[in-house]
């Protein structure tokens, strides 16, 4: 089993920047691809970015390319997203979540096994 708790959402002005962590227990953090997607009211969950379990490749949605950076800390168990010049239309709930498949960097919801609960992030224009 996996625990999985996201921390750092809030609200902050259009131009403002955020930094999301999702620390992870019960399992080999390390072992395993970790992503970030968010929900926005009357919306599906969306990929937002995902990491490779050694950190050296990454994934981004075309909408947060050149914005977010993702990035772990495999000793602290946890895996970041930056989030910078944020827009109104990025405001959401944002989960992470962790795909023991090791069968790549996956963009789709149902790929993944373990979410977090979610951290609100809402942006002001």
């Amino acid at each position: 089993q996996v625990q999985l708790v996201e921390s750092g959402g809030g609200l902050v002005q259009a131009g403002g920047s955020l930094r999301l962590s999702c620390t992870a227990s019960g399992r080999t953090f390390s072992s395993y691809t970790m992503g970030w997607f968010r929900q926005a009211p009357g919306k599906e969950r969306e990929f937002v970015a995902v990491i490779s379990w050694s950190a050296d490749d990454t994934k981004y949605a075309d909408s947060v390319k050149g914005r977010f950076t993702i990035s772990r800390d495999n000793a602290k168990n946890t895996v970041y997203l930056q989030m910078n010049s944020l827009k109104p239309e990025d405001t959401a709930v944002y989960y992470c979540a962790l795909d023991i498949t090791k069968w790549g960097l996956r963009v789709g919801a149902a790929s993944y096994d373990y979410w977090g609960q979610g951290t609100q992030v809402t942006v002001s224009s």
